[in-house]
């Protein structure tokens, strides 16, 4: 004789091979790393050629189409009219997005140098804050000299 699963029996079995699934996934799982704080003085990066297109896209799309609120609608009107050009109606764009490439390769040689000097804000505001201290610290430290040597010579006398 053959006998049949009972349906006391398959909840058993599927309650003890979830515990054993829930107790080795989380041995075998580590801690979940935080990320790291992005810096608010790191550059952004340029955008593409294509997203110097749609800057301008967005702004025709909606004076044809005032009633329109969807933005994937005109991520896709977007996309099919980019892809649409030719490369010399493409030449404006990409011109433009090498532009603000350089601009940025410079800002963040500039961003690189001042990380790796230890300071975290743009030079021009550290070379002015520190020229400032280093000018108040120097008439401060005078008067205390001059204060204290005039008390030292009077204890003298």
């Amino acid at each position: 004789m053959k006998r049949g699963k009972s349906k006391a029996d398959a909840p058993k079995k599927a309650e003890s091979k979830l515990a054993v699934r829930k107790g080795s996934e989380r041995a075998s799982k580590k801690p979940r790393k935080t990320k790291a704080e992005k810096d608010p003085n790191k550059p952004k990066r340029p955008p593409s050629a294509f997203f110097v297109f749609m800057e301008e896209f967005r702004k025709t799309f909606k004076e044809k189409h005032p009633n329109n609120k969807s933005v994937s609608v005109v991520g896709k009107a977007g996309g099919d009219k980019w892809k649409s050009l030719s490369e010399d109606d493409k030449a404006p764009y990409v011109a433009k997005a090498a532009k603000l490439k350089t601009e940025y390769t410079k800002k963040i040689a500039t961003y690189n140098k001042n990380q790796a000097q230890g300071g975290s804000r743009p030079a021009a505001i550290a070379e002015e804050d520190e020229s400032d201290k280093s000018k108040s610290e120097v008439h401060d430290d005078d008067d205390e000299d001059a204060e204290g040597s005039e008390e030292e010579e009077e204890d003298d006398e």
